[in-house]
């Protein structure tokens, strides 16, 4: 049976991925689905580098501004929201640079027949929230180290199903076929705008500034003078999580804006090596003020029905 074609516009933040997308969905009728896990919540718009009301409205989004900023979200919740919106578009495009999201929608969850067991997935669960999901993946790693260093530790339900395979077979999930890319439930065209690692940092900083200048601060402000807990998972967020001292503490704004791009530029670090290992991707070679349009005409190309 015929997969049903994504395609993805992926990579690390500030990359140039929205820039990309817009006209690529415009050309080929493709309707844009959220892949960032900071963009699901309403009303954090400056550091979350949401398209523009103008861009939302030119191209139809899934999967963004779905969550008040006061709840939880789960990867696994993701994949649910974003299968449902796959089936309902006629071409779905995922925008965004959350590879836990890619994977949750590329690797199927059953490995194998094994029959779950709901009193080993608590016993990992209360573990999980005793001590974080890092102490699940240690006790992953004793018993089955090559599924270990192929799971995310914040892959959580992934990590737990693994350990459940060992514990009810006493086979490590290794042992087994792993499910790989080929077994996705859908036809995945991915691409990502190939920036000089310098220059991807330079449009970091001044994307950070460009923030500031956007009003994050107040932002930040509002959503704390509203009742938003700085323990959140939503403001744990990058610029979100410095900025908070600076309003509740009174700590320094400088010393904050620094640290927004320190972090940022090590996330887009930890981004780079998570997309480089999908072998999928395509990486499209590309610097600020070259011509986007050729790397457009590829992308429509290589997807037009």
């Amino acid at each position: 049976m015929k997969k049903k074609r994504v395609i993805g516009i992926v990579g690390p933040t500030a990359s140039g991925k929205t820039a990309l997308s817009l006209p690529v969905a415009e050309r080929l009728g493709a309707e844009i689905l959220c892949m960032d896990s900071m963009q699901v919540y309403r009303g954090m718009d400056i550091g979350t580098a949401k398209p523009t009301q103008a861009e939302q409205a030119a191209v139809p989004h899934h999967l963004m501004d779905i969550l008040d900023p006061s709840e939880a979200f789960s990867v696994s919740q993701y994949a649910e929201l974003a299968r449902r919106c796959i089936e309902k578009v006629g071409l779905p495009l995922l925008v965004g640079g959350t590879g836990l999201y890619l994977q949750s929608l590329s690797l199927p969850m059953d490995y194998g027949a094994v029959a779950g067991d709901e009193e080993v997935r608590r016993k990992y669960h209360a573990l999980a929230d005793a001590q974080g999901a890092q102490a699940v993946h240690i006790a992953l790693k004793r018993v089955d180290p090559l599924s270990a260093e192929r799971l995310h530790p914040n892959d959580l339900r992934r990590v737990i199903r693994a350990l459940e395979v060992y514990e009810l077979t006493g086979v490590p999930l290794s042992a087994r076929r792993m499910p790989g890319p080929e077994d996705a439930p859908y036809d995945f065209r991915l691409y990502a705008l190939d920036l000089p690692r310098d220059i991807l940092y330079a449009r970091v900083d001044r994307r950070v500034d460009e923030m500031m200048a956007a009003g994050l601060l107040c932002e930040v402000r509002r959503l704390l003078q509203g009742g938003l807990s700085p323990d959140a998972q939503s403001m744990q967020g990058l610029g979100y999580k410095e900025l908070a001292p600076v309003v509740l503490e009174n700590a320094d704004l400088q010393e904050a804006v620094g640290l927004i791009k320190l972090r940022t530029r090590h996330f887009a670090k930890r981004q780079l090596t998570w997309f480089r290992r999908d072998q999928r991707i395509r990486w499209l070679p590309w610097q600020p003020g070259q011509d986007i349009r050729p790397l457009i005409d590829l992308i429509c190309r290589e997807n037009e029905a």
